[in-house]
């Protein structure tokens, strides 16, 4: 086929007077050449993928035998596996709760990308809510579907989205939303600078809008915690850790886009706005007693509020704390505080505010365990176990917060089957999905549509798992250039193996594996990670690498 191919191009070259025939045998070698390039890459494509999609799809079979499809987006359920097959990493290994939870979580985010005539968004409940905007989004999880959302292979749903908010009709300050740290964190991995770049001005005026709306003369920005998404809280509105921390990894995000643009001067002046949050941060709502970021309300003269709530952990999220501020994790672990049985409290439980009501409002923060600031504390977490020097918490620390995580992430159905679930808030004590229990009865002792209708929380799209999978506990931490830094936070000695393939990052297939014996994969002892099918890093226990792209 190459030949005749070859040589009809060669005929018809002569005819019209092109080429001779030495031309002619040029062009015929560069042809072979071509081909053979591109046979040999698709043998290292092939190569490359270690796992097998097959291995892994009675999950998603599982998953919507149990389901009942209330509502659907753009990937109804028979098309899910299509669709994830194609788009998501695969992950194998013996922990069969993270494992289960990281595959029922993609599957459960593809319901929530919608086609709109505005391009793809991502939505927060499957059901409309009076609350929503335009196509039914909320820009409160915003940050929480970016950071999700990039390790999908395709980046066009991601893509329209970051526009809609700006350029589509959506509000992004209807609620919190770190906006341009999650769209830069997206371009971590795409690695795709032109997309990230035609946002700055859109980034700058809604920083900008920001700053004219909640930023007061004393350099804090103030907020509503309702409008933090975190309604009812012991502490209430005011100077809160989150909107400042927001605000932070925001300045940090544009001055580093800015400077790729090269637009230098607009990269100082939000760098300089970054360094100076920081300092009123860290003076203004650091409990240096309780060793705690809280809320200092507005009011004049106002103190610390005398709660520690999870959302002090906030600013590690963006990276914003010195290292003299690690003690305050030392909550994180302790049962006085923050520790339960199916998730970290959103007050410390020793607190006299701490409660678990069933009564009033379905969405209370004064107790319940949110998978929202679940994901925040891990993603915090796992910072300060890359970035900072502390002995306050370990790798270990990390292990069981996650696996609590997953293991909360269940219901015990009509039925009496224990299946995957993802709701809004949870009870800390028993694993009860509080709101859910409200909203059943809610009117007339069934759902009411005021409220979202049947099941509004089910498959709530209000958090991240597959990231803290993949970047904290696997470890792929994503970063600019050509290096790609991977730092698995897996306790020594827990797993015999795992992998983590078909991983699409700056263009490159990167698979990351550990095999005790060498058995399972057949290739080899040790912990690998691959690059384009080439064994680029090897150690003989999972570990810090650097590999060169």
């Amino acid at each position: 086929m190459v030949k005749n191919r070859s040589g009809l191009f060669c005929t018809r070259a002569k005819t019209w007077g092109l080429v001779n025939n030495m031309h002619c045998m040029y062009i015929i070698k560069r042809y072979l050449l071509s081909v053979v390039f591109i046979l040999c890459n698709s043998c290292a494509l092939l190569a490359q993928h270690i796992l097998k999609e097959s291995n892994f799809k009675h999950y998603i079979d599982g998953f919507n035998q149990n389901d009942i499809e209330y509502y659907h987006n753009f990937i109804r359920n028979e098309d899910s596996w299509a669709f994830l097959s194609k788009n998501i990493p695969l992950l194998d290994c013996p922990d069969k709760d993270i494992e289960r939870t990281y595959y029922f979580r993609w599957w459960t985010y593809r319901k929530h990308i919608k086609k709109t005539p505005d391009g793809y968004v991502i939505t927060e409940f499957l059901p409309n809510v009076p609350w929503a905007g335009k196509y039914n989004t909320i820009s409160c999880p915003a940050g929480h579907h970016f950071y999700e959302g990039r390790w999908l292979r395709d980046d066009t749903y991601l893509n329209d989205y970051a526009k809609f908010w700006f350029r589509g009709g959506g509000n992004p300050r209807s609620y919190s939303f770190w906006a341009a740290d999650a769209m830069y964190n997206a371009y971590l991995v795409n690695g795709k600078r032109s997309n990230i770049e035609s946002l700055l001005p859109d980034l700058m005026n809604n920083y900008a809008a920001w700053e004219k709306e909640h930023r007061d003369n004393n350099g804090l920005y103030w907020q509503i915690d309702d409008r933090d998404g975190m309604e009812v809280s012991v502490c209430g509105s005011g100077y809160r850790p989150t909107i400042n921390s927001y605000m932070y990894g925001d300045a940090v995000a544009i001055s580093k886009i800015a400077l790729m643009a090269g637009r230098l001067d607009i990269s100082k002046i939000y760098s300089q706005k970054a360094s100076q949050l920081k300092t009123e941060v860290q003076d203004t709502l650091w409990d240096a007693g309780a060793n705690f970021f809280k809320v200092k309300p507005k009011a004049p003269n106002a103190q610390l509020c005398d709660a520690r709530e999870l959302l002090g952990y906030t600013p590690w999220y963006f990276n914003m704390p010195d290292n003299a501020y690690a003690p305050a994790w030392k909550y994180i672990t302790d049962t006085t505080y923050f520790k339960a049985p199916y998730g970290p409290t959103s007050v410390a439980r020793n607190h006299p505010g701490f409660k678990l009501s069933y009564e009033g409002h379905e969405c209370q923060w004064d107790g319940p365990s949110w998978p929202y600031a679940t994901s925040i504390t891990l993603t915090a977490m796992a910072n300060l176990l890359n970035n900072y020097r502390q002995s306050v918490v370990g790798k270990a620390d990390y292990y069981e917060l996650l696996k609590t995580y997953a293991a909360s992430q269940q219901l015990k159905n009509d039925k009496g089957k224990t299946v995957p679930w993802i709701d809004e808030n949870l009870n800390p004590l028993t694993g009860d999905w509080i709101s859910r229990t409200r909203l059943k009865a809610w009117h007339n002792g069934t759902w009411a549509d005021d409220k979202g209708g049947v099941e509004r929380g089910k498959d709530y799209n209000h958090s991240t798992f597959c990231d803290l999978v993949i970047s904290g506990l696997i470890g792929l931490r994503p970063g600019e250039g050509n290096r790609l830094v991977i730092n698995p936070l897996l306790p020594k000695g827990k797993w015999d193996y795992f992998c983590l393939d078909k991983i699409l990052y700056h263009g490159k297939e990167i698979t990351v594996l550990y095999d005790k014996f060498g058995t399972r994969y057949k290739k080899g002892k040790g912990f690998m990670v691959w690059v384009d099918g080439q064994k680029k890093a090897f150690l003989n226990q999972p570990g810090k690498v650097v590999v060169n792209l």
